[in-house]
């Protein structure tokens, strides 16, 4: 059961994400493609800056036990609804509610799992599954020329942007360089712990 928090690891998130949208713009549908791809990727920095900020500067809501927003409940519930939604296409409307349904579904069990393995808060995991799932329902919003776009001739090029970006996350060592920027930029001498609530 645990395993479902893996789904949420910047190392599988990441390189789905952009193959999501590499498949979208070689199906035609770019704006959908750009649209989500920013809603996305401005969820993946929010997340970042909040871990940084807490990391250089300590910056806690102790009364929320609030330290910094779930990245893994941010990446499930922005990207599985959206996908879902994108591999219904042209099944048809209800098909397509019920999947993004799921989607948001499996983003509420991922962050009880977050809150229930002592992972974050419920603060912590609650406002990162708000913030993906605002992405998801933006793309879905946003998503006019998806009904437009030849989906299944173009998910090919999906494979190899997935391969490359999971390749590249292998060297990317995220954490690491989210410390040493907290620390560049606060001018400290050692990051804040995580357990300072």
């Amino acid at each position: 059961m645990l395993r479902v928090l893996h789904l949420g690891d910047l190392e599988v998130a990441l390189p789905l994400g952009a193959a999501l949208c590499a498949w979208l713009m070689a199906a035609g549908a770019w704006r959908t493609a750009l649209r989500w791809g920013a809603c996305f990727g401005a969820a993946v920095v929010l997340v970042g800056g909040s871990k940084i900020a807490h990391l250089g500067w300590g910056t806690d809501v102790g009364q929320l036990e609030f330290k910094a927003l779930s990245g893994h409940a941010t990446l499930v519930a922005a990207l599985y609804p959206f996908a879902a939604w994108v591999l219904l296409a042209g099944q048809g409307q209800a098909a397509r509610r019920v999947g993004l349904a799921l989607g948001l579904l499996l983003g509420v069990a991922v962050a009880m799992l977050l809150v229930a393995t002592g992972e974050h808060t419920g603060a912590e995991a609650s406002s990162g599954w708000l913030l993906g799932t605002g992405a998801s329902l933006l793309g879905v919003a946003w998503s006019g020329d998806l009904e437009r776009a030849r989906l299944l001739p173009a998910i090919w090029w999906s494979l190899p942007v997935f391969a490359i970006g999971a390749w590249l996350m292998e060297f990317a060592h995220v954490g690491y360089w989210m410390i040493r920027l907290a620390l560049a930029l606060s001018g400290n001498s050692h990051p804040y712990p995580w357990d300072a609530c």
